[in-house]
């Protein structure tokens, strides 16, 4: 079963005047891991689709999506996949690809039907492409780790990058997790902008009864979205993006728009924070 939601991109003035439910309306996404099925958000900034599939023991093929309006997702698109499930397989353009927890696939434009299976639990990040590049199991070795934070600051975290061009070439998708340590919750403070492109967050291996606190909006005009186990959320070009949990976790990142640098970012200074 394949359900497909589109959101459209609203401008930082039209954000500042939404209430808590309209802010989740526009922003949060909720219910995307559904057994059986493949959930998508189509979002009109930069045009990201993000979505879920869950095979739960039988195969889930993800083809024609009418939001794309073209004959198959990935005519003009790449697509990454990160398992946070247990194992699971992949199969496009002939090939089986076998994901273990937390590994991603990096599916290049044209690679046609994307089918799931096993026991996987895979997060679906797919961006437009103008150029091809060869699709590409990334193994958890494989990827960059950058070593961030202190405790005594409660940042302590490792970021793995996967789409990353240290690691895997893509036309613009960038796309990695962060993970903490043991009583660290804030991630990305100080606070930073990038202009030039949108990014999404999927907050996940946080325990059922705790919350992260994603803060949004423009430096000035801060607002947060409260989100819970395998939740993700739309972070727009204006806004700032940063968060803190009640517990540890971990989150993948997204990234899509101008380029592919990963520093191309705007810090924002803590005494602009409003």
């Amino acid at each position: 079963m394949l359900r497909t939601e589109t959101r459209h991109a609203i401008d930082p003035a039209t954000a500042k005047t939404l209430d808590t439910d309209q802010l989740r309306d526009h922003f949060h996404v909720a219910g995307l891991f559904a057994d059986g099925e493949i959930n998508l958000v189509y979002s009109h900034y930069d045009r990201l689709i993000l979505g879920s599939a869950v095979p739960a023991g039988k195969a889930l093929t993800l083809d024609k999506v009418e939001a794309t309006g073209t004959a198959t997702i990935l005519e003009r698109r790449e697509m990454g996949v990160l398992n946070i499930g247990d194992t699971g397989t992949v199969s496009v353009g002939g090939e089986d690809y076998e994901l273990e927890t937390g590994e991603v696939l990096y599916i290049g434009m044209g690679a046609g039907p994307v089918t799931f299976a096993g026991a996987g639990r895979f997060y679906v990040l797919s961006a437009p492409a103008h150029q091809t590049y060869p699709t590409t199991l990334i193994r958890l070795k494989d990827a960059r780790r950058v070593e961030m934070g202190t405790r005594e600051t409660a940042n302590e975290r490792v970021i793995i990058q996967f789409l990353h061009p240290e690691v895997c070439k893509s036309c613009q998708l960038l796309m990695g997790y962060t993970q903490f340590a043991e009583g660290s919750v804030w991630n990305t403070m100080p606070a930073h902008l990038h202009d030039r492109r949108m990014e999404a967050y999927l907050y996940f291996q946080l325990p059922e009864n705790q919350r992260v606190f994603h803060l949004m909006g423009e430096p000035s005009q801060t607002r947060h979205i409260v989100m819970a186990n395998e939740e993700a959320v739309i972070s727009p070009p204006w806004s700032i993006h940063a968060g803190a949990g009640t517990s540890s976790y971990t989150f993948c990142w997204a990234m899509a728009g101008d380029n592919v640098d990963f520093t191309d970012m705007d810090m924002v200074a803590m005494g602009d924070l409003r």
